[in-house]
């Protein structure tokens, strides 16, 4: 098994591009023991602000069915509480239909009397991959006026989906873990009937608990969406280390029982 490649900061917005903007405030339900906003956290800060930003924009109508493949998370400094943070967010790359959107967040540290010592500044950056889908649920090509809304904001329009993670999980007997159930409950999934996105990276956390060297300095979280995951499904997550990498397979059975991996995931320390 091959850990994923090797890091590439990801791409900054084009000088001159229109961008959407927001400020928000670090809540208390998003943040662990230490104060740190948790990865689950993060996620969700990431779908408010694609909520909120096709809200306004002039292709809100004519597509407005989108779903991530895969989210990119680069914890340059950890955000904390308490906080405000402001949001940058733009298209970094596209094609006919789907699109690399970059997210930006800079948080203000702040003070209180559960956390009274000072902290720097939270620098987080992101890209998901969004496809664009049509009422059945079927990829779709991006409409006129949301094309011309997006292309101007990058040079990049041949956008390919090129996997980041390991897709296929090593068998049980070649890991020293075994594989561990994580029990979902119905606050996971959203009204279509599929595991928030935000949620996989509970399990996530859940797991970093025995890695926390990994959470101590710059670190990347990547998750790659393979299958959806329904209610009543069990969850079982196969996990291994590789160095200054953890690799997880979030896996549900198939029609015959066996397990399948329904998302893979990876956080690896940044090099300095």
């Amino acid at each position: 098994m091959t850990a994923p490649q090797t890091y590439q900061p990801l791409g900054d917005r084009k000088v001159g591009a229109k961008f959407f903007t927001a400020d928000y405030r670090v809540r208390t339900g998003d943040i662990d023991q230490d104060m740190r906003v948790r990865l689950d956290g993060l996620a969700r800060y990431l779908q408010d602000v694609a909520n909120d930003n096709i809200a306004v924009l002039p292709f809100a109508k004519t597509d407005p069915f989108w779903i991530i493949r895969r989210t990119v998370i680069d914890v340059l400094e950890p955000i904390t509480w308490p906080s405000d943070f402001s949001v940058e967010r733009w298209c970094g790359s596209l094609s006919t239909r789907w699109t690399n959107m970059r997210v930006r967040i800079n948080a203000t540290a702040e003070t209180n009397e559960f956390n009274p010592e000072p902290r720097p500044n939270g620098v987080v950056e992101t890209e998901a991959f969004w496809i664009n889908m049509n009422a059945d649920g079927m990829p779709s090509r991006i409409s006129d006026l949301a094309m011309e809304t997006l292309l101007p904001m990058t040079d990049e329009h041949r956008l390919r989906w090129k996997a980041m993670n390991p897709g296929k999980a090593p068998a049980p007997e070649e890991l020293d873990l075994p594989d561990r159930e994580h029990v979902l409950r119905i606050t996971d999934f959203d009204p279509f009937k599929h595991l928030n996105n935000a949620a996989y990276f509970e399990a996530v956390e859940d797991e970093l608990v025995d890695h926390a060297d990994l959470l101590a300095g710059p670190h990347r979280a990547i998750i790659e969406y393979l299958r959806p995951i329904k209610p009543g499904t069990r969850v079982m997550v196969r996990r291994q280390r590789l160095d200054d990498v953890l690799l997880m397979w979030i896996m549900t059975p198939d029609d015959d029982g066996a397990l399948e991996v329904a998302a893979s995931v990876s956080v690896a320390r940044i090099p300095a």
